[in-house]
């Protein structure tokens, strides 16, 4: 069984689906966010800044920064609250239409009556997004929050902004979670950036689709006909019976991971091709696969069921 992403029609396309501008806490404004990410050779982007009401409720209008070459996809960072730990909630939407209605959230604190979390993401969805539940490590998130979130399309298990600012990028453990528990989610690294500190082009999504447009986007997205990235390029992941065959660029690791402590590593140098067996794995209904470069950067590949 080929993995979606690689047996799909169409090219992959680079972009980064967690940004923020001078719309809401980011230091510059979308017109140079947009610049910058195209001169690094992105094909696309989400500008997504804070959607609470201290801002006005952006969905940042990006159609104007749109070349040849390069799209934007419209969306926001959305917060209702609380999570367990008495904060709100942030949850990431992509593809958001420009009229999205305003929760009750005027500020980044939690208010009596507000729209939960659960229920602003199930929005999100209705109204045509890609949501995913934003960096769990640093929100502090329980395994309870992040079940609550039914509508959620994926996890960021990779935030560059919460690596390089906090040194709480993951969302893996929570991620891994869920999946055992049935849940069928996509993964998803991103920058997170603000261009107030070293936070960007650090993380990315590969989207296998037969254009770059917002529509074969969003919809190669909610199909998890992707990748994520620091670097490393996956090119294939087949998946047998008892191994999982994968090409890449270069790599000194390839990693199967599953429900548990189910994990098998090959180690080698250069590797472009590499079989790692699935004994280890047991029978658990599902599998990932991670490599790691000579430079300690990773990819990540969506998770098949088994």
């Amino acid at each position: 069984m080929r993995l979606s992403a690689f047996s799909a029609p169409g090219r992959f396309w680079r972009g980064n689906l967690h940004t923020h501008s001078t719309l809401s806490d980011g230091v510059l404004p979308p017109s140079e966010v947009c610049r910058r990410y195209r001169a690094e050779g992105y094909d696309f982007m989400a500008l997504t800044d804070h959607f609470v009401g201290r801002y006005g409720y952006p969905v940042a209008d990006t159609v104007p920064f749109r070349a040849e070459g390069f799209t934007t996809l419209i969306g926001a960072e959305l917060h209702s609250g609380p999570m367990s730990n008495g904060e709100l909630w942030h949850i990431l939407a992509v593809g958001l239409p420009p009229d999205f209605a305003p929760g009750n959230a005027p500020d980044f604190r939690v208010l009596p009556g507000m729209e939960t979390g659960p229920e602003i993401a199930a929005r999100a969805v209705a109204a045509g997004a890609f949501v995913a539940i934003a960096h769990p490590q640093w929100s502090g998130l329980t395994l309870a929050d992040a079940r609550s979130i039914a509508a959620a399309h994926a996890v960021e298990v990779y935030n560059h902004g919460c690596a390089m600012g906090c040194d709480r990028p993951d969302g893996f453990a929570i991620a891994d979670l869920l999946l055992t528990e049935g849940r069928d989610l996509s993964l998803i690294a991103t920058d997170d950036a603000h261009f107030s500190e070293p936070d960007h082009f650090g993380g990315w999504v590969m989207v296998k689709a037969t254009e770059n447009t917002p529509e074969a986007l969003l919809a190669a997205l909610k199909s998890g006909q992707f990748y994520s990235s620091q670097g490393p390029e996956l090119r294939d992941v087949v998946v047998e019976d008892d191994r999982v065959i994968v090409e890449s660029s270069a790599v000194v690791s390839v990693i199967a991971q599953g429900a548990g402590m189910g994990a098998k590593a090959v180690h080698g140098q250069s590797m472009t091709c590499a079989e790692v067996p699935l004994e280890r794995l047991g029978a658990s209904p599902w599998l990932r696969v991670s490599v790691i470069d000579a430079a300690g950067r990773r990819a990540w590949s969506n998770p098949v069921w088994r």
